[in-house]
Order: structure tokens, then sequence, then C-alpha cells
């Protein structure tokens, strides 16, 4: 299968190299303070509406956050034309509770990512810039806020649209 699939040998390369790199940056892969998070998205808010736009634009992931709010994680999504896709990244996020000194922004926060989308591909690999065969990078800017163990943020994809995530700490380490 690996030999038959390219992409998905290149995905494999690029997993490992990046689990080899997060091994030889820190003594462990899980230490004290780090929070394997999942999260879902129900839909996608599209600034421009079209009859192309699949019924459903859901999300399933997964982000292994840092004491340092550095972060990595993986999405798997059914984009706005029906296809299965997926989004590989890292990031980090900045509390913005200097904005007041009101209880409410404590947990206020921004997050950026960067990383590769997977899948986005004829007739609309055009839909995302730099799309290469279905492989491109992607940037997710996000405004979240913090309550216990959950999470919901309003994340901001690109120029076509909205998606609101929802998310559980699952595991601490």
């Amino acid at each position: 299968m690996l030999s038959r699939n390219p992409k998905l040998r290149k995905l494999l390369w690029f997993v490992a190299l990046t689990l080899l790199a997060a091994g030889s940056a820190r003594a462990s892969l899980f230490e004290k303070g780090d929070i394997l998070m999942v999260q879902v998205a129900p839909d996608a808010i599209h600034f421009n509406p079209s009859p192309e736009h699949a019924d459903y634009a859901w999300l399933v992931g997964a982000e292994l956050l840092f004491p340092s709010r550095w972060l990595v994680g993986a999405a798997y999504f059914n984009n706005s034309f029906d296809q299965k896709c997926q989004y590989y990244y890292f990031g980090k996020s900045w509390p913005l509770d200097f904005i007041s000194d009101n209880d409410y922004f404590k947990n206020l926060y921004f997050k950026l990512t960067g990383g590769v989308l997977l899948g986005y591909k004829e007739p609309y690999e055009d839909k995302i810039p730099f799309n290469n065969n279905g492989v491109a990078p992607g940037v997710v800017p996000g405004l979240g806020y913090q309550f216990g163990d959950f999470n919901v943020q309003l994340n901001l994809l690109g120029g076509a649209g909205l998606m609101f995530t929802f998310g559980y700490n699952l595991i601490k380490w």
C-alpha cells in the first residue's frame, strides 16, 4: 500500500521526523504539565455560501499542549466540498488576560497554528493557495476560551469562513 501511495509515504515520513524532532528536544515524549486535548467542530460558516458546498463541513482532531503553550496537532475533516482532508500542524497560544482585570478575560487566548493541509483535490484544488497535488501549507488563527477542561474556539479559515471547535482536555500528565 505504501509503495502505491507516495503521498501517504511522504505523510508518514513527515510524522516520523516530527516525532523524532520532538523527542530530541525533550527528555521524554510526555512530561508533567502536558495535556492531550480532543476537539470537534460540527460545521463551518462560509463568508460566501455556494451550492457547491457540502451540507456539513465537520472536523475531529487532537492536540498535544505543552506547559510553554506550544502545541502540535492533527485534524481529520470533511472540507466544504465533501472531500476528506487532514491538517497536521504545530503552533502556540497566548493568554489575553492583559486585556482587562475582569475574571471573564483570564481564560481568553489567541492561538496560531501552521502546518500542512492534505486532500483538496480536483476540481477544488484551486480553493486553497499553493496547493500542489492535494498538499498545501495552512495557517489557522483562532480565538478561544478555556473553562475547566473544556474550551471553545473560533478559527479563521483563510478568506473562506469560520469554524467553531469544541475541545476537552482528555489526558493530563
